[in-house]
């Protein structure tokens, strides 16, 4: 069974170019007879008057706003439209929360401007996952009805910088609740807020976390692009497994001011788009220095980088890449992918070092865990207190979910939430000695160490297997998937990068490299991806089983 991509409506076959909605509304204007229900809800058809392309991409909105194609306006309605027939409806996909109440006017505004040079991202319409706070007519929730109704007093750093290069911010997206630290045996992608979001290439299929809705709605095209956040993965996973580019930058890249925590060392927020242009153009934006954020302190000096002058076809001559097959062997097909992506980097003249692992894989994990809830706790009970709201601590959060059981913990309880609280403050030992022990090994002794033994430029592997099967019964089940530990323990850059499918389910290529190497990852992504041309837009099939 499969959804047209259009109105949302079911086609009559897989050849069929149109759903049932589409069809309809092109037989009721043929024969004249105005059925405006009709029209109504199915108002994202694929009708030859829209003039905005399909999945179009940064430069070629703004290439269209230049040659008078359309207007900001037209396509903030476009969007909104395909939210109701595919997001709201049809196939359900359940990734975006909430639109912006104020869209439609920002976007007249933005039309009515005489003067938009040097915006960058002028007209854009982004989507920010719900635990971005906004100061305006949107809630952030973290996804927690806990958190509805009480609003943070302004907006988060980055959404500054996004209003001032002329982004609309389109709406807000749906998100492993807390961002995938509430409990072990949690579903990705389910919020108590916004319910389960589904991965459009097989809607049975999970969109993996925690910027689940970011994932699921870009790679629907309910936006041009969008801001996930990762603390472990979380940025990477929902990308790979939804056929997007995923940049975690190098920590302190990137303002975490006015971004609900979950730790001081890990947290990031970074683009989710369906090609490498866009995640650097968006990079571009969201990159610099935060007086409000101490991690941004190298950037102060610096001047800002345009990460889309990275973007080069030949990126990959003579470039030395180390495979970690030790992130690899834990499914022949993905395997077979990997290896012809690994084919089409040696023939864009890459020097393929194979094996080449990191040394300390593995031997940071537990001391992962002790930093996250930790620094958790810490700083959850920041966040909470200096928005003011109640809940207002950690404790309350717990107490809060205990009495809206109901509604919270059907699926999944709260068990980090309950480690977290036992813990005590950063001076700790136990914190002090393994947040220094995991740094060290995931970075000089690990990253770092596998680059310099074979004088390596990028490391890379799957990101991780194909979705799994959305199950509330025994939560997530990966396959694969712990590439993402060392960059994000270390603070170093992670890319993802489109390579392949397994039955029709996508595959991301993971590359790894040092701290602020951001300019070559993205060079090199890019050659991959203009070599491979690997994604493929999804078809909304309801299962693969």
């Amino acid at each position: 069974m499969i959804f047209c991509e259009h109105c949302g409506t079911l086609r009559q076959n897989t050849n069929s170019d149109l759903g049932v909605g589409c069809r309809l509304a092109q037989k009721s204007r043929l024969s004249g007879v105005l059925v405006s229900a009709l029209l109504a809800a199915f108002a994202n058809c694929a009708l030859a008057r829209d003039p905005v392309p399909t999945e179009p991409s940064i430069a070629e909105v703004r290439q269209a706003f230049a040659a008078g194609r359309f207007n900001v306006r037209t396509l903030e309605r476009h969007y909104v439209a395909r939210i109701a027939a595919i997001d709201r409806a049809g196939a359900k996909i359940n990734s975006v929360l909430e639109i912006n109440p104020d869209a439609a006017k920002i976007a007249a505004s933005l039309d009515s401007a005489k003067d938009h040079r040097g915006q960058s991202l002028y007209g854009i319409p982004i989507l920010l996952k719900d635990n971005i706070d906004t100061g305006d007519g949107m809630q952030t929730t973290a996804g927690s009805l806990a958190l509805v109704g009480s609003k943070p007093p302004r907006d988060a750093f980055i959404v500054r910088r996004l209003r001032q290069a002329g982004a609309l911010i389109l709406g807000k997206t749906n998100l492993s609740e807390w961002a995938n630290f509430r409990s072990t045996h949690s579903s990705s992608g389910w919020s108590g807020r916004g319910g389960q979001t589904r991965n459009p290439y097989a809607l049975n299929r999970n969109p993996c976390g925690s910027s689940a809705g970011s994932g699921a709605a870009i790679a629907a095209n309910l936006a041009v692009v969008a801001v996930g956040t990762e603390t472990d993965g979380s940025i990477v996973c929902p990308s790979s497994v939804q056929g997007l580019v995923g940049i975690k930058p190098t920590v302190g890249l990137v303002s975490r001011s006015g971004i609900i925590p979950i730790s001081a060392s890990q947290d990031t927020a970074g683009p989710m788009a369906r090609s490498v242009a866009d995640a650097a153009a968006l990079l571009t934006v969201l990159a610099g220095y935060d007086p409000d954020d101490p991690a941004t302190e190298p950037l102060k000096s610096q001047t800002p980088l345009d990460y889309t002058q990275f973007l080069n076809r030949d990126g990959l001559k003579g470039v030395r890449i180390g495979v970690m097959r030790q992130q690899a062997g834990f499914h022949e097909e993905v395997d077979a992918v990997f290896n012809r992506a690994i084919e089409t980097l040696r023939g864009r003249g890459a020097v393929i070092v194979d094996p080449a692992d990191i040394p300390t894989h593995g031997k940071f994990d537990a001391d992962e865990q002790t930093v996250l809830l930790y620094e958790f706790k810490d700083g959850i009970n920041r966040y909470l207190a200096n928005r003011g709201t109640t809940p207002g601590s950690l404790a309350d959060l717990i107490v809060f979910n205990n009495n809206e059981h109901e509604r919270e913990m059907l699926i999944f309880g709260q068990d980090l939430f309950v480690n977290a609280q036992a813990k005590g403050p950063l001076t700790d030992k136990d914190y002090v000695e393994a947040h220094e022990r995991a740094k060290r090994l995931a970075g000089v002794e690990g990253i770092d160490a596998a680059l310099a033994k074979d004088h390596l430029d990028v490391l890379i592997a799957p990101t991780i297997g194909a979705a799994w099967i959305t199950d509330w019964v025994n939560g997530d089940h990966f396959l694969g998937g712990s590439v993402s530990s060392a960059p994000a323990v270390a603070g170093y850059p992670h890319i993802t990068v489109p390579m392949g499918l397994v039955r029709g389910l996508p595959l991301g290529l993971s590359l790894v490299g040092t701290a602020w190497s951001e300019p070559k990852l993205i060079a090199y992504a890019y050659a991959f991806e203009q070599a491979s041309h690997a994604r493929v837009p999804p078809r909304f099939i309801t299962e693969v089983p």
